[in-house]
């Protein structure tokens, strides 16, 4: 009796198959491709990290993170992001390096699911940290970068969503006080961009209706450049103009490197990642029903680690890239050489030939193909040696 767990995976867990592995490598040459040609170099860091330091500082909650213990008792956890580990390693290791730096990395991270709903439990992120830069121009390249990378990946339509936590906090401070309860209900329904939610709690809450109105006039703050004005009318304090302002420096930076049209503004976007101190932003591809990319700026991460620097970057959900790009992908790319007993020498010949030039290459017995016709369907061409063919296919 075959064992119930034989053919079953921990929760979260999948399997990558030849098909999708392939267009994972092509995917990933392409953003790398990019990547570099900004100048960043690639990193990488220990999947296995320190609870009680990487697990801490990261953003994930305690209960996504996977845990076990070493045998000197040390809790460890399996790294939930990149960009922990990398600040970890900019602190000690790279601490002596001019700033700013340039950091990308590309590797697997892992969250534990609580309850199968479809979510991986382990996938791979491509990113960039720009460590060292906290000026408006270190966002805009980090948001440009983002933009070529993901058109470079084969990917034409996607929005690239821009916000400013520090716009959302101070609003909030000035309209709700000490209210913490209120301030974070709030908050996490903006994060769900649970707006019904949102409004039904504004209407709940015990507040005058002028609050209560600019509390929902907030959500009203999406949209291209005009954001701006209508940000400012109903900003209440210093920082929210302070923010305005970043915005607007950054929109006309992202106009210098052409990016502007894959841009819009959301003035209540906020994230789970509380290390984000300014600038963030989001990615969103049409029929794709989860976040393709995210990022921003976290000026208080490397301080945690005793190096006094800013910092901003993005991530690259991989496996959802190739999910968006999917209609576009290639064509297979391998040659096939088929053969029967007589011509396998000349076989061998061409399909080394064939190689060299840099092909991929598939020498295969005609005995052996079932079905002749789909198996050349399959490929991008089909060179046939056999006596019955000979070598007109070629």
């Amino acid at each position: 009796m075959v064992k119930r767990l034989m053919f079953e995976k921990p929760l979260g867990m999948r399997d990558t198959l030849p098909f999708f592995y392939n267009q994972k490598a092509k995917t990933r040459d392409r953003l790398k491709s990019a990547i570099l040609s900004y100048g960043y170099s690639f990193m990488d860091t220990p999947f296995l990290e320190y609870h009680e330091t990487i697990g801490q500082v990261s953003a994930t909650k305690e209960q996504s993170l996977f845990k076990l213990l070493d045998q000197q008792g040390h809790t460890l956890v399996l790294r939930p992001d990149m960009t922990a580990p990398i600040a970890r390693v900019a602190a000690s290791q790279l601490r002596d390096l001019e700033l700013p730096l340039r950091l990308a990395y590309d590797g697997p991270v892992f969250r534990a699911q609580q309850a199968e709903g479809g979510k991986p439990a382990q996938f791979e992120q491509v990113g960039t940290e720009l460590i060292g830069d906290h000026s408006s121009y270190g966002d805009a390249e980090v948001i440009a970068l983002l933009v070529e990378a993901l058109r470079k990946s084969g990917l034409d339509d996607f929005v690239i969503t821009i916000g400013h936590i520090g716009y959302v906090k101070a609003f909030f401070n000035d309209v709700l006080g000490q209210d913490e309860e209120t301030k974070d209900i709030l908050l996490e329904h903006l994060y769900r961009k649970n707006y019904v939610g949102y409004r039904e709690s504004v209407k709940a809450a015990k507040l005058s209706e002028e609050k209560k109105l600019a509390l929902l006039s907030l959500l009203a703050l999406r949209g291209g450049e005009e954001v701006f004005s209508s940000s400012k009318s109903l900003a209440r304090n210093q920082v929210c103009m302070q923010a305005v302002n970043e915005l607007k420096q950054l929109y006309e930076l992202l106009e210098n490197y052409g990016v502007a049209d894959y841009v819009s503004f959301d003035l209540n976007l906020v994230s789970h990642m509380n290390y984000y101190t300014g600038i963030l932003f989001e990615g969103y591809a049409p029929h794709l029903g989860s976040l393709l990319c995210n990022g921003g700026r976290y000026d208080t991460l490397l301080p945690s680690f005793q190096l006094n620097a800013s910092a901003t970057g993005f991530a690259i959900h991989l496996e959802r890239l190739i999910e968006a790009v999917n209609g576009n992908s290639d064509n297979d790319e391998r040659i096939g050489v088929i053969v029967d007993q007589n011509s396998h020498v000349k076989g061998i010949q061409k399909a080394s030939e064939l190689r060299n030039q840099g092909h991929q290459v598939l020498l295969q017995h005609i005995d052996q193909i079932p079905d002749y016709e789909q198996f050349s369907s399959q490929l991008l061409e089909c060179i046939d040696l056999t006596c019955k063919g000979g070598e007109g296919n070629e």
